[in-house]
């Protein structure tokens, strides 16, 4: 017995040596690894990348930016429902457990046994806590010393941060597929929806996702999905969150998934959200612009936007069918048993829906049959169903080959061609043919008195051509330029009275350069006439002569200080516009014009604030005299000092402004008297027809319009301001000031009008 007694003693005390001396070896091997073990309290300053998300004026949403498309949510924003079903997804004993949880880690050790040599991935034991340690600090390895590692920074950071704080790091880190991080982007992404909106079914299949986005992939494993989030349908009864009647009838529905597509969001504003883009990463970088979550509020009115989208392209369809010819069919496919499926590869142009693609299946004498393209499914199929219907000759007459109306229908279209057709108003079921229209323009609509930019729309397509015509495009303004030069006039010694003469003019250019004799459009000269006559009916020689007693360097001076040129060369031909500038330039200039000579600063932007709320950046620099007083205590009103640049005296603005009427009611441009409202504005018209300004205002809005060829090339006699661009103006200014009663130009104090007789 004492032997016995002994003998065990022996080896306990064998024991014990052994197990301290194991003990001191994981000691030491965990002190180790602690030396690697990255920074846990990093996870206190955790700023993800987050979405930039841009606005329209009224709060529309124009387009989201992103690397990672994420919305940060904190966790008092994310409703009960949510939460309870990742928990039960992924960790039901989250809220309860120290960082890592024994159940798990021997469920996980029971299976792992069972599958051995089976080849299976090891079922894991991780908790959400150790799954924020692995994303956030650690690498996606299976090793044992990387688990280690995972669940001392899952108990350091237990007992660093709560529970709610830990949950919203995973919620708001983990990708859920469709290029969505966290789970308000998910909602969006998956559902258009925010979390607030999901529904049961909805927030399960949330949870499914994190296990293996790709493996339950809402059309490609259809199934496997609807298991899964099944699965989490259970856990969730089994765990007390829902009613098992509520968890069978969220297993019934479907997995109705309606992908939100990315970039531009807001109909007809392609145009105006990538200049609205570029000039975010111009002020803050790109990488801000992609991940720094920004906020940005446009000056986009969304309505106006839609009408100048629509009067542009009207009118660049009207000259197109007017002046131009059949462009040919865009593609063509061979007519096999099932043609939509040939005719659903060729891509159209996503941002004109009016127009839909067609092939033509038969073609005769007086009508065509054409079949349309195919829907495409939210799964990215096509649709089954085919769609077909006539095309009549009659609808077609504009679309000329060598110069000719079509006598047939297969003068124009033979089967196999793919075309853009339109569904007839007229006649439903019956289609009508569309073609691109070779020559383009630009259209910029803003607020005369702050630069807002409302509506700005650079070309037919910006499906076609992204190229911005309204601000990329460099081009001549012809006589748009002349109210400036009249401008200079004005404010040295001239009164719209004054006479020039318009008669023959030679001017030399210098050795070896022969003469210029500048002409007026049309070839005739007119004799003396007035200042006001000159700017209505666009004298060429009447400008040069003024240009030439004034002197350049003046006009130079003037087209600096409005913003048309940087630094215009002082050379009589510029007088006529012959130098280079933008859309964008030029109606803001007039704007000066219209509010009485403040220089104002065109602007796409109204404000910026980053990911916390915080303005960064606004574009009103106006200080406001009293804004920041708490409560009102019968001191007087805020005042907004206005310390914009008065760069014209109200009075030239005015009768500049009194000139440009004068264009509208008698002059070049009399087809605006269809705005039936005050408006002033000016026509332009470069050598032979290769550009066609129109640029106009109201007391409250000013427009410009341009249309001309991408590559300058003359677009027909008669292609003036007034017959192309002027329409368009029109167009839209009718539309855009439909519902707004008619204002007359405010006159200056102390401006005395006096009527003359312009002959005598």
């Amino acid at each position: 017995m004492k032997f016995l007694v002994k003998f065990f003693g022996y080896l306990f005390g064998i024991g014990a040596a052994l197990a301290l001396l194991i003990a001191a070896g994981v000691w030491m091997y965990l002190q180790h690894l602690d030396e690697d073990l990255p920074d846990y309290t990093a996870l206190k300053n955790y700023e993800p990348p987050v979405m930039t998300r841009v606005h329209a004026a009224d709060g529309s949403l124009m387009a989201e930016y992103a690397t990672e498309r994420r919305m940060f949510l904190p966790i008092q924003a994310m409703p009960d429902r949510v939460k309870q079903a990742f928990i039960s997804a992924e960790d039901k004993n989250f809220y309860s457990h120290i960082g890592v949880d024994p159940e798990g880690i021997a469920r996980a050790a029971v299976r792992f046994v069972q599958n051995y040599g089976s080849g299976r991935r090891p079922e894991g034991a991780s908790t959400i806590t150790q799954q924020v340690a692995k994303n956030f600090l650690l690498t996606n390895d299976l090793s044992i010393v990387r688990k280690i590692k995972e669940a001392i920074l899952s108990l350091r950071i237990e007992q660093a941060y709560t529970k709610d704080e830990i949950l919203e790091l995973y919620l708001n880190e983990n990708f859920f597929g469709l290029g969505a991080y966290g789970i308000a982007a998910a909602a969006l992404i998956y559902y258009d929806k925010s979390v607030h909106e999901l529904e049961l079914d909805e927030v399960a299949y949330m949870a499914a996702l994190l296990k293996a986005p790709n493996n339950y992939h809402p059309f490609r494993h259809t199934d496997r999905a609807i298991a899964r989030r099944n699965y989490v349908l259970d856990r969730m009864v089994e765990d007390g969150f829902v009613s098992f009647e509520e968890g069978e009838a969220a297993k019934k529905k479907p997995i109705d998934v309606k992908p939100r597509k990315s970039g531009s969001r807001l109909f007809a504003a392609e145009y105006f959200t990538e200049e609205v883009r570029r000039e975010v990463a111009e002020i803050f970088g790109t990488t801000r612009l992609y991940e720094g979550g920004l906020s940005v509020r446009s000056t986009l009115d969304p309505e106006l936007q839609t009408m100048a989208r629509k009067s542009l392209m009207d009118g660049l369809i009207d000259f197109d069918r007017k002046r131009g010819s059949w462009n040919g069919p865009i593609d063509r496919i061979a007519l096999g048993a099932d043609w939509g499926v040939d005719l659903g590869k060729i891509e159209g142009l996503s941002d004109i829906p009016e127009w839909t693609l067609a092939v033509v299946l038969e073609s005769g004498d007086e009508q065509a049959t054409v079949g349309v393209q195919p829907d495409k499914l939210v799964s990215g199929k096509l649709s089954d169903e085919r769609k077909s219907g006539p095309l009549f000759l009659e609808t077609m007459k504009w679309a000329r080959v060598s110069g000719r109306a079509p006598g047939s229908v297969s003068d124009v279209l033979a089967p196999g061609d793919v075309v853009y057709v339109q569904e007839s108003q007229v006649a439903p079921g019956t289609f009508e043919l569309r073609q691109i229209p070779k020559v383009s323009g630009a259209l910029v609509a803003m607020d005369p008195y702050t630069g807002r930019v409302l509506a700005l729309v650079g070309g037919f397509s910006f499906a076609q051509s992204e190229f911005n015509r309204a601000t990329q495009a460099y081009r001549q303004p012809g006589s748009s330029f002349k109210p400036f030069l009249y401008a200079a006039a004005l404010d040295n010694g001239y009164t719209p009275s004054s006479v020039i003469m318009d008669a023959p003019l030679e001017i030399s250019q210098g050795p070896g350069l022969g003469t210029w004799r500048p002409q007026n459009y049309g070839g005739k000269f007119y004799g003396p006439s007035t200042l006001r006559t000159g700017i209505e009916r666009s004298r060429n020689v009447m400008t040069v002569r003024l240009a030439q007693d004034m002197g350049m360097p003046l006009v130079a001076e003037y087209s600096k200080r409005f913003g048309i040129y940087d630094n215009m060369l002082p050379v009589l031909s510029m007088s006529l516009g012959a130098g280079e500038t933008t859309v964008l330039r030029m109606p803001t200039a007039y704007a000066t014009l219209a509010n009485g000579g403040r220089k104002v600063r065109p602007t796409l932007i109204d404000r910026i604030q980053d990911r916390y709320g915080r303005t960064i950046y606004k574009h009103d620099s106006r200080i406001c005299d009293g804004c920041t007083q708490n409560a009102w205590e019968g001191q007087q009103e805020p005042m907004l000092i206005d310390d914009r640049e008065q760069v014209l005296d109200p009075m030239t603005a005015y009768q500049i402004t009194s000139m440009m009427e004068g264009v509208v009611q008698r002059g070049t441009a009399t087809s605006v008297r269809a705005v039936e409202r005050p408006v002033a504005g000016k026509t332009g018209t470069t050598n032979d027809e290769k550009d066609a300004w129109f640029m106009g205002f109201t007391p409250d809005l000013a427009v410009g319009v341009f249309v001309g060829f991408d590559n300058p090339k003359p677009m027909g006699r008669g292609a003036t301001g007034g017959q192309v661009a002027a329409p368009i103006f029109t167009d839209f200014v009718k539309k855009a000031l439909s519902d707004k009663p008619p204002v007359e130009f405010r006159v200056p104090r102390g401006l005395q009008l006096i009527s003359i007789n312009r002959s005598t």
